[in-house]
């Protein structure tokens, strides 16, 4: 069996062990009429703790979503998403669809709905799996076979066209990554190569009114991680120099400008955007990551603005909190604009909760996950905090606006909600907590009481029912 001391799905990461719906679900003060839709959230959720070396980024993916209208919340759902694996364990038929390179997919990282379908994403290429509205696992998806490989864990909506954008990354692709363009009628449009070396890992990007700006980092594929029985084969790698690149959002891969930076890990983008002819985008930057291929780093992940000037062939990287936070959103409205606002979960509780010594999260205890979310203002510098009770984790802060119809003018960018999933210590449940961004460290708007736990783990975010 599976030591506890090198099994990450502990704590918060903890598995549930059935699959749930429950209906007319109690809610602690009133819910915004605005809010007609689901409240999604993806992570791994392992169905056999006794398989050898778990990884986190690798278990079962389950996602959990509530239902949301006329002021109800009409239900709560968690399925497993249908890998082969899962189904065969359930007891199920393998589900349909078409295969990247003969793979199958968790899909474990992220839920998004675009033209009008609801889809579960990973790292690494693989493949997409569609979902029903009721979480149910439809199968593999290539937007009606117009992808010409994988995709990726990570997506943005150009506001302006409607447009899905995506870099994606390949275990099977060591001298190239992918910039794809999925129009709002989900067919890809634009399938851009672009030439990298050692088969980088890609995680997210960003986009700008300009560019798709891109992160070659010293996290690459690693034969010799591969060969010693990891699972995910990634590893840093300090012979790899680390650099941004621009993709000019009408070029080809030829036309990219790349920048050196000092070495350095990013796994989110809060947002990107154009300075006259600079480009500036915020992530949350770690000095390492995946060093021996483990989850450990040499330091807490900080909120970090980065200014790319192609005028000087510079970037200038200015740490603006040093507080250890991840999975930072804005105002989608706003993505690819200048931003005022952003909001990200604070991970100081399991930072320091890390025993002496300790190598990475299989060697946690129980964590206090997450015990609050942060709102930044950019404009002023301040940092506001909802705080959380001891015991409790939050999940990524997802912020939705109050009239997603309307244009974000930055007056008003902060009109909206902050949703997450909160554990709630004294039920051993989960609470789907929706703050007023404008009060937000201000008591909850509304506050829906699930029946069982929601475990730490990716992203996600509210899907508006279309009209």
């Amino acid at each position: 069996m599976t030591s506890l001391e090198k099994n990450p799905f502990r704590g918060g990461y903890a598995p549930v062990t059935e699959e749930i719906t429950a209906f007319d679900l109690p809610v602690t003060g009133r819910l915004p009429e605005i809010l007609n839709g689901r409240f999604l959230r993806n992570g791994p959720n392992p169905l056999d703790l006794d398989e050898p070396s778990p990884h986190l980024f690798l278990g079962n993916g389950m996602v959990h979503g509530v239902r949301i209208r006329d002021g109800r919340a009409e239900w709560y759902r968690n399925r497993w998403i249908r890998s082969d694996a899962v189904a065969a364990a359930l007891g199920e038929e393998p589900r349909p669809g078409p295969r990247f390179d003969g793979l199958d997919s968790n899909a474990n990282t992220h839920v998004i709905g675009h033209a009008g379908k609801t889809l579960a994403m990973v790292e690494s290429g693989l493949p997409i799996q569609e979902l029903t509205y009721e979480l149910d696992t439809v199968g593999r998806y290539d937007f009606d076979g117009t992808l010409p490989g994988g995709f990726a864990a990570h997506s943005t909506v150009d506001p302006h066209t409607g447009d899905l954008h995506a870099v994606a990354y390949y275990f099977g692709w060591p001298d190239r990554i992918q910039h794809l363009v999925v129009n709002p009628a989900g067919r890809v449009e634009c399938a851009v190569d672009i030439a990298v070396k050692d088969g980088p890992m890609v995680h997210d990007f960003a986009l700008t009114g300009k560019y798709v700006v891109l992160y070659d980092l010293p996290v690459t594929y690693s034969t010799a991680a591969l060969e010693a029985g990891v699972r995910l084969p990634y590893a840093w790698n300090e012979a790899h120099p680390a650099r941004v690149g621009l993709l000019p959002r009408d070029g080809g891969g030829e036309d990219v400008r790349w920048f050196d930076i000092d070495p350095c890990w990013v796994f989110h983008t809060l947002n990107g955007y154009d300075d006259g002819d600079r480009v500036v985008i915020y992530v949350v930057a770690y000095d390492s990551l995946f060093v021996d291929a483990r989850l450990d780093g040499g330091g807490p992940p900080g909120l970090e603005r980065w200014v790319i000037d192609p005028a000087s062939g510079s970037v200038k990287r200015e740490r603006l909190d040093d507080r250890a936070q991840e999975f930072p959103r804005i105002d989608p409205r706003r993505a690819g604009m200048p931003h005022r606002y952003g909001y990200t979960v604070d991970t100081e509780e399991l930072l320091v909760q890390l025993p002496r010594g300790a190598q990475d999260l299989s060697e946690l205890p129980p964590p206090a996950f997450g015990a609050a979310l942060l709102k930044y203002d950019f404009r002023t510098g301040n940092r506001e905090e909802h705080l959380f009770p001891r015991g409790s984790y939050a999940s990524e802060p997802v912020f939705v606006p109050a009239d997603p119809s309307a244009e974000a003018a930055e007056s008003v960018e902060d009109d909206g909600y902050v949703m997450t999933y909160v554990h709630n210590p004294d039920r051993n449940a989960a609470d789907l907590v929706i703050l007023s961004a404008q009060d937000f460290a201000g008591g909850p708007v509304a506050t829906v009481h699930l029946p069982a736990r929601v475990p730490l783990g990716f992203h996600g975010g509210f899907v508006f029912d279309e009209s």
